[in-house]
C-alpha cells in the first residue's frame, strides 16, 4: 500500500526532465550558453596545434584564451559587436577561425542585413590585409587558395545564414502580429453584433416599457398612485438614454488598460482591504496592447477573486520575463477558516475566461491550490 506512491513519484521524473527540458530549449539563454559551448569545442579541436604553434601561448593558456573567446557570444544578441572584435583579434593572433563564423551569424541574425555586409566585408579586408604582411604567413601562394577558397566564403555563407533567420524572425513576428490583429478583430466584430442585438431587442422593449408606462401615467391622474407611474415612465426613459449611450454612441466599450494600468488596479484593491505587492518586469511593457490587455483582465480577475475569498491578505503579483515567455504569477495566502473547506479562490467560470483569453493568444493559464496559498500562472508569448 505504500508502494503506488513512490512509484507515482518516479513516473512524474521523467515528466519534470521533460518540462524543464522544453522550458530551458525555448530560452534565449540557454541557447546563447549552447551556442558558446559548441563554438568552445569547435575550437578545442585546434589546441594542439596552438600549444604546437609560435604564438606563447601553451595548452591550458590556450584553453582559457578560447573559452574567454566563446564566452563573448553569451551577450551576442545585446552586444554581437564584441564577439566580432574578438574574432578578428583570435584571426591575427590565434589563425583561428571559427569564432568569426558564429560572430558573424549573430550579426546577422540580430542587427539584419546592413550590419551583417560591413562586417563581413571589414572581415574580407582584415583578413586579406593580414595575408599581405611580410611573413604572415611562410607560404603566401598556399594562403592565396585558403584565403580565396575558405575565409572568403566562410565569411559570406555565416551572414547570409544570419540574415536569412533575421528575415525568418520578422516573419515569424509578422504573422503574430496578423493573427493579434486577427483576435481583435474578431472580438471587435462579436461587441458589434452583440451591440447590435442589445439595441434592437433590449432597445425595443425599453421603448414598449417607456410608452406603456407614460400612457399608464395619462390614465393615472388624479389617482393616489399617480406617482409611481410618473417614476417608473422616468426610469424607462434614463435607462433608454443610457442604453443608447452605451452601445449607440460610443458602440464600443472604454478599451482595456494595459499594463501600465497594474498599479492603479493594485492602489484600488489595497483601499478595497487587499493590498497588493505589485513587481513588473520591464518586458511587460514593450508586448502588443492586445496581449497587455490580456496581462490586465488576468491580474483583474485574480485580484478580484483574491478579494472575495482572502480578504485583507496579501497578493503577490509578478510580471517578468521567462525567455521567449511572459509569466504572470498571482500569489495570495489562504486565510486558516478557508483551510477548513471554503471554495478554492476564483473557482467560478473567471478561471475559465481567462485560460480562454490567454489561450486564444498562445499562452497558457494554470490555478494551483496549496494547503496555505492559492496561485494563478499564466504565460504569454513575448513575440
Amino acid at each position: 500500500m505504500y508502494g503506488k506512491p513512490g512509484g507515482s513519484a518516479i513516473q512524474r521524473i521523467p515528466a519534470a526532465v521533460r518540462r524543464l527540458t522544453d522550458r530551458w530549449g525555448a530560452s534565449p539563454r540557454a541557447l546563447d550558453a549552447l551556442t558558446a559551448l559548441s563554438c568552445f569545442a569547435l575550437m578545442g579541436l585546434d589546441l594542439p596545434g596552438l600549444a604546437a604553434a609560435d604564438n606563447s601561448l601553451n595548452g591550458p593558456t590556450a584553453a582559457l584564451v578560447l573559452a574567454a573567446g566563446a564566452a563573448t557570444l553569451l551577450v551576442r544578441r545585446r552586444a554581437p559587436w564584441l564577439a566580432y572584435l574578438t574574432a578578428l583579434l583570435f584571426i591575427g593572433w590565434l589563425h583561428e577561425l571559427t569564432l568569426i563564423q558564429f560572430a558573424l551569424y549573430s550579426l546577422g541574425r540580430f542587427r539584419g542585413r546592413r550590419a551583417a555586409i560591413v562586417a563581413t566585408a571589414g572581415y574580407v579586408g582584415y583578413a586579406y590585409l593580414l595575408f599581405n604582411l611580410p611573413g604572415w604567413p611562410a607560404d603566401r601562394a598556399d594562403t592565396l587558395s585558403a584565403f580565396l577558397g575558405l575565409v572568403v566564403p566562410i565569411g559570406v555563407l555565416a551572414a547570409a545564414v544570419g540574415i536569412a533567420a533575421y528575415r525568418q524572425d520578422l516573419v515569424r513576428e509578422l504573422d503574430a502580429r496578423r493573427a493579434e490583429a486577427a483576435v481583435l478583430q474578431a472580438v471587435q466584430q462579436e461587441r458589434t453584433s452583440v451591440a447590435r442585438d442589445v439595441h434592437d431587442f433590449v432597445g425595443r422593449e425599453l421603448t414598449l416599457l417607456t410608452v406603456r408606462s407614460e400612457v399608464l401615467a395619462l390614465r393615472a391622474r388624479g389617482q393616489s398612485y399617480e406617482k409611481d407611474f410618473d417614476e417608473l415612465a422616468e426610469t424607462a426613459r434614463r435607462a433608454h438614454l443610457v442604453l443608447n449611450d452605451i452601445i449607440v454612441l460610443r458602440g464600443e466599450r472604454v478599451s482595456t488598460p494595459g499594463v501600465d494600468g497594474l498599479p492603479a488596479l493594485a492602489e484600488e484593491s489595497g483601499r478595497a482591504g487587499s493590498p497588493v505587492r505589485l513587481r513588473v518586469d520591464q518586458a511587460g511593457h514593450s508586448l502588443s496592447p492586445l496581449r497587455q490587455a490580456a496581462v490586465y483582465r488576468v491580474v483583474q480577475e485574480c485580484l478580484t477573486n483574491a478579494a472575495k475569498h482572502a480578504r485583507g491578505q496579501t497578493i503577490d503579483v509578478s510580471i517578468a520575463a521567462d525567455g521567449p515567455q511572459l509569466r504572470i504569477a498571482v500569489r495570495n495566502p489562504l486565510p486558516p477558516r478557508d483551510r477548513a473547506g471554503r471554495a478554492p479562490v476564483s473557482s467560478g467560470s473567471g478561471t475559465a475566461s481567462m485560460a480562454e483569453r490567454v489561450g486564444s493568444l498562445g499562452g497558457t493559464l494554470t490555478a494551483t491550490r496549496t494547503e496555505d496559498a492559492y496561485e494563478v500562472v499564466a504565460t504569454l508569448p513575448r513575440g
